[in-house]
């Protein structure tokens, strides 16, 4: 399978379907709950039904872990990873940050990743052995040597608060120890600007594996570090990620066990 070429094909899918979502308004009434402060619309389920039509062609024999379940068939070597529309919540409230998110995972490993933020037109994507792109530009995770030095994103809990006081204490100690935290509304794209250098790290408790698979692939492809609160590699599934660059890793990994008493 030629990695590089299904990327180009899923990069071109992800824009039409953020051409999309653009276009479309709603009103309070579109707006479904589907669990405390987890909203749907009609255009999260049109995006991933186009998503899911799309994807299905590239690779037949493909499944998928999509987040507003279209497709429940899972195989046994290729499954897409997909969240139609990352920050819904933003996208309802006329927020501009939201973006169209889409992962590949092959048997146990992550090899493609592509995040369409909308508002900004900025496309990133990775394949397996390749580089880090934002719009056909390579693109690097920083160099900032310290914690103390660094600009660190973040996503607040919304309903699973059974880690909230350890989440707040570490907010806290990051809060006296970086340059300042910063909380978007869209893990994808949190994800996508700590691969580009906007954000030195990021990290978050509860998430989906729709939320990280893409962003985490593509921030590893950028020269950044991927773990889950304990340093371990559970990630994807494991509900609990933590990406920076390189020089800053075991710092930020030492508070976060700190807190979270790992």
């Amino acid at each position: 399978m030629n990695l590089e070429h299904l990327c180009q094909q899923v990069n071109t899918l992800a824009k039409e379907v953020g051409a999309f979502i653009k276009s479309q308004t709603i009103a309070a009434s579109d707006v479904e709950t589907k669990s405390k402060n987890s909203l749907v619309t009609f255009v999260d389920k049109t995006a991933e039904a186009k998503l899911v039509a799309r994807l299905s062609e590239l690779i037949p024999d493909s499944g998928f872990i999509a987040e507003e379940g279209t497709s429940e068939k899972i195989c046994e070597v290729y499954n897409w990873i997909i969240d139609p529309l990352d920050g819904t919540t933003n996208f309802i409230h006329g927020v501009p940050c939201f973006c169209v998110s889409i992962g590949l995972k092959r048997n146990n490993d992550l090899v493609l990743g592509v995040i369409y933020e909308i508002n900004l037109d900025e496309l990133f994507y990775a394949w397996e052995g390749s580089k880090a792109y934002l719009n056909g530009k390579e693109i690097h995770v920083t160099p900032t040597p310290t914690l103390e030095d660094s600009l660190i994103a973040t996503g607040f809990p919304y309903y699973d608060y059974d880690k909230q006081d350890e989440y707040m204490n570490l907010f806290k100690d990051l809060m006296r120890n970086s340059r300042g935290l910063r909380r978007l509304g869209s893990a994808a794209v949190d994800l996508a600007y700590v691969a580009c250098g906007r954000f030195d790290a990021f990290y978050e408790y509860s998430l989906h594996p729709w939320d990280v698979a893409a962003g985490a692939f593509i921030v590893q492809q950028a020269g950044g570090k991927v773990c889950d609160f304990k340093g371990e590699n559970n990630y994807l599934f494991g509900k609990e990620i933590i990406t920076c660059n390189p020089h800053i890793h075991q710092e930020l990994l030492a508070k976060v066990k700190l807190h979270f008493n790992y």
